[in-house]
């Protein structure tokens, strides 16, 4: 088992807020925020549908919003917590804006390029290490997506 903080979880809830605002929203529930020196300084929410934007990804999104906060596309000593396993689309930006380190909640068996179908951030080819765990807050962030489905079929 994974040892997280009570700061970790913390930041988590927060992106778990985001992910539930996106879900009331009728967009699938995934919620980020990007942490430096304690503090958020990005969140982001999946918008998909609002924005007409196949990008609008909740990482894709929170690191526009920190990006902006710090006035750098290089998001340098930043931790990103999200609540589902970023796609590939989501860990190579990550990787481009040198996020430091992932936490994130649960999982994607179908699209989750960091542990389920691939194991993108261990390509030694990448020119930027980003450290990972997983399974902070997992069961709700979980139950929050599957509610999600439910409720569409």
């Amino acid at each position: 088992m994974i040892a997280f903080s009570s700061q970790e979880s913390l930041f988590m809830r927060s992106a778990i807020d985001l992910a539930n605002k996106s879900f009331n929203l009728n967009e699938v529930p995934v919620g980020a925020v990007i942490v430096k020196d304690n503090q958020i300084i990005g969140e982001g929410r999946n918008s998909v549908i609002a924005d007409k934007d196949v990008s609008s990804h909740a990482e894709i999104n929170a690191i526009r919003s920190a990006s902006k906060k710090l006035g750098n596309y290089r998001l340098n000593d930043c931790y990103i917590y999200v609540t589902l396993e970023p796609c590939h689309m989501c860990a190579k930006a990550i990787v481009d804006a040198r996020i430091k380190f992932l936490i994130f909640a649960t999982k994607e068996p179908k699209t989750g390029s960091i542990c389920s179908i691939d194991n993108f951030l261990d390509n030694e080819a990448l020119n930027h290490k980003v450290s990972y765990k997983f399974g902070l807050l997992e069961e709700e962030s979980s139950n929050l997506l599957k509610n999600f489905f439910i409720s569409k079929r």
